[in-house]
Formats: structure tokens, C-alpha cells, sequence
């Protein structure tokens, strides 16, 4: 649990009790420190699997709570911006989508892994992350209200937002293909 990857993702679950917190502020200036932390914390996703490769010290706790704390901070955020009113009207949908299928594919997960069958990550899920990240990043500093009037981040936000729930549709459909051979 103490190599630096564990760590790295560990961070990102403490890091979303801060988001949440900072999240429900109606300052701009919570909304930029939110900004930051989900950009140090999307940043660390990247690292943790790198340097865990890179390393040779890919772990079992490290496999296991890699997706649990992408989940945790990407479901967390997205329900924040729709407490905010950031994320409203049929983008709402975008949201419930990312929502469904990362419980959809973690109940599969946990299904097959009884049966002792793994489900890698794809690139495409790859992707679909990596939209995620940047949707919700923009959204959160559209949160930022006037703060940097000359960022499209609303407009960047929500195309990625819906850009990753078509790749969320996408790679969901390939998990479920795949889990339903061996059910």
C-alpha cells in the first residue's frame, strides 16, 4: 500500500471529500481551488498506472482501488455540478450516463471476478477517462462564474461531457458483450 502509485491513488479518494466541500462554496474562489485539486487529482491518475509499469510494482490493492477512486471522484463531481446548476437540462443526461454504466460495469466487474475472470481496461475506456477528466475539469472552472470570462470552459465541458458518454455507451456495451459469455 506504500508505493508511490498506491499513494498516488489513495490521494485521489481523500481528495474528494475537499472537492465536494469546495464544490458547495458559492465563492469563485472555491470554485478555482476545486479546479485545481481535480486537476492535481486527474493528473495522478495518469501516474499512478505509469509509474506502477514502469516500476514493475503493479499491485493487486493498486488494481483494485485504481477504478474505485476514478468512480468515486468522477461520480462526486458530477453530482455537485448538478447541485450547483453548472450542469443542468438535457446535459444532465451526459451525467446519468457516465453515472449508470460505471455502476453497471463495476457490478460486472465484481460478477466476474467470482468467476475468476478479469476485465482489462481498454484504450477506448482509456479515452473515455481521459474525456471525463477534462469535461468535468472545464465544468468545474465554468463553476469559476466571471473569474476567466475569455475560457470557452462551458462550451469545452459540455462537448467532452457528451463526447465521454458516447465512449461511456461504447465501452459499456463491449463489458457487457464480454461479461455476458460468461454468465
Amino acid at each position: 500500500m506504500s508505493s508511490l502509485p498506491n499513494l498516488l491513488t489513495l490521494s485521489r479518494i481523500l481528495a474528494v471529500p475537499g472537492l465536494v466541500w469546495l464544490m458547495w462554496g458559492n465563492s469563485q474562489w472555491e470554485w478555482l481551488a476545486a479546479f485545481i485539486l481535480f486537476a492535481v487529482a486527474g493528473i495522478t491518475d495518469y501516474f499512478d498506472g505509469y509509474l506502477a509499469r514502469s516500476y514493475g510494482t503493479v499491485s493487486k490493492i493498486g488494481q483494485f482501488l485504481d477504478p474505485i477512486a476514478d468512480k468515486i471522484m468522477v461520480a462526486a463531481v458530477i453530482v455537485m455540478l448538478v447541485h450547483a446548476g453548472v450542469l443542468h437540462g438535457l446535459s444532465v443526461i451526459a451525467g446519468l450516463i457516465i453515472l449508470l454504466r460505471e455502476i453497471t460495469v463495476s457490478g460486472l466487474r465484481e460478477y466476474l471476478a467470482t468467476l475468476q475472470v478479469s476485465m482489462p481496461v481498454s484504450k477506448l475506456a482509456k479515452w473515455k477517462t481521459t474525456f471525463q477528466i477534462v469535461a468535468l475539469g472545464a465544468l468545474v472552472l465554468a463553476g469559476t462564474g466571471t473569474l476567466f470570462p475569455w475560457l470557452p470552459s462551458m462550451q469545452v465541458g459540455l462537448v467532452c461531457l457528451w463526447a465521454a458518454a458516447a465512449l461511456t455507451l461504447l465501452t459499456g456495451y463491449d463489458y457487457l458483450r464480454v461479461g455476458l459469455k460468461h454468465m
